[in-house]
């Protein structure tokens, strides 16, 4: 697309091109520097169209496309699966959630660990946010795996591969927000979304059965619990199971649309963190403020997100990776296996909503381009959850692995080193995983096209 009155020659192409380009490297400069990811693409983005396009056609571009993107119901779903993460906080679903698991499976070897990954997963269908999962994870499990002498680089490592499961296993901000860029179904990213969440959670309780088989000082086994104690550490959690089933449940079934699936699951929270967990005013008002200071930062990211694109299609520089990858030569896998290792690489350096942001608009037309044997459709599906799981090993990889620096912070005794140690075998089990999922694309099809019937 060409800006209104511009010549259209090679000349300007290229030209159109290196500004392109100019403006990615502007981009992670300014990210090395620590700027706010929102502010470094709305800056860059800004900065682009004009050079390209004027003033005037950014005015207007502003003054329509913002609007639109902005008053689009479905972005509704982000604050209220935020609030509703946020009221289940302040619950005391997290804690639930581990009692019951460590009950049932706590006194085998690694039993506490595996209780944790699990109890991960179970919060993550409420809440939809990593570092949200490993933080409150890791405030309950921390302790009893530390009593239990635990090693410390076991525990933390745990821990942190598990809070990933937050950005996986439906609902998942991060998906939503994909969902929104691709212009995909969240239902159908939800749905495609759910069985590799559940293998993830697997293929962990499978690495610490085989940790401390190796060495089982690492995750030595918690006294038996009693029947009687098991079965009321499973009735502590029954509010969890049905509001999961009624809202995943619901928006997978197609009873209500996601949004309004968000809001019956807010309310439900806001319930059980009245009734059960003691939440008072205070709380509520809490709950609240981070919410809207949650939601506002997402926002004034998708803003820049927004015109870092626009200025993105006008030069050209989706539209020409696309082409050049197309006519290549190269398998698709193989470009498919270089975005792979871009994605962990990326993942050092930054969070894994920037890496969406930032390379979605690259990628996408790339992936559409190529022949993988898939409708546009399931593709976008197949193609969300592959990133998706690289981006989650972007949270447990040094030397940013932003759920590593959450457990480590609630561990002080135990050095960076160790937890960042502690999470190799589980990187090891995100790599099968991730090939398991390239090479089986019913892995993350099946439940969509089932439901769909």
């Amino acid at each position: 697309m060409q800006p209104p009155g511009k010549p259209t020659g090679a000349n300007d192409l290229m030209s159109d091109l290196a500004i392109g380009g100019a403006g990615f490297g502007a981009l992670f400069i300014l990210i090395a520097f620590r700027v706010p990811i929102g502010v470094a693409m709305l800056s860059v983005g800004l900065a682009g169209y004009i050079t390209i396009a004027g003033p005037i056609a950014m005015m207007s571009f502003l003054k329509t496309e913002m609007y639109w993107r902005f008053s689009a119901p479905h972005l509704a779903v982000i604050p209220l699966f935020l609030l509703m993460g946020h009221f289940a906080a302040r619950a005391g679903i997290t804690a639930s959630l581990f009692r019951a698991a460590a009950a049932w499976i706590g006194h085998h070897r690694g039993g506490l660990a595996m209780a944790s990954v699990g109890g991960c997963a179970a919060f993550a269908t409420i809440s939809g946010s990593s570092l949200a999962t490993a933080a409150m994870m890791g405030q309950v499990a921390l302790p009893e795996l530390r009593r239990y002498k635990y090693s410390g680089a076991f525990a933390t490592g745990a821990l942190a591969a598990g809070g990933t499961l937050g950005i996986l296993i439906p609902p998942s901000i991060v998906l939503i927000i994909y969902a929104v860029m691709v212009e995909a179904s969240i239902v159908s990213l939800f749905q495609a979304g759910f069985l590799p969440g559940i293998l993830a959670a697997a293929g962990y309780i499978v690495v610490i059965a085989i940790v401390v088989r190796i060495d089982p000082s690492a995750g030595p086994a918690a006294p038996r619990t009693a029947w009687p104690e098991r079965w009321r550490a499973l009735r502590d959690i029954w509010t969890v199971l049905l509001i999961f089933l009624v809202v995943m449940g619901g928006i997978y079934l197609g009873v209500f649309s996601p949004t309004e699936g968000a809001g019956v699951g807010a309310l439900a929270t806001f319930l059980v963190a009245v009734t059960y967990g003691g939440m008072r005013w205070a709380g509520f008002v809490d709950a609240l403020r981070e919410t809207a200071s949650t939601s506002a930062m997402i926002f004034l990211i998708l803003l820049g997100a927004g015109v870092f694109n626009a200025f993105l299609g006008f030069s050209e520089l989706p539209l020409a990776t696309a082409d050049f990858f197309s006519k290549s030569g190269l398998s698709p896998y193989v470009v498919l296996f270089g975005m792979i290792v871009l994605y962990l690489v990326l993942g050092c350096i930054m969070d894994s909503l920037a890496m969406i942001l930032i390379t979605i608009p690259i990628f996408w037309p790339v992936i559409l381009a190529l022949d993988f044997g898939l409708q546009p459709d399931d593709l976008k599906l197949w193609f969300g959850i592959i990133t998706l799981m690289v981006v989650e090993i972007g949270l447990i990889t040094p030397p940013v692995g932003l759920n590593v620096f959450v457990i480590n912070s609630l561990a002080k005794d135990v050095p960076m080193l160790d937890t960042f140690r502690g999470v190799v075998p589980f990187l090891l089990s995100d790599a099968v995983r991730v090939a398991l999922v390239v090479l089986l694309p019913p892995l993350s099809l099946f439940l969509p096209h089932l439901l769909a019937n």
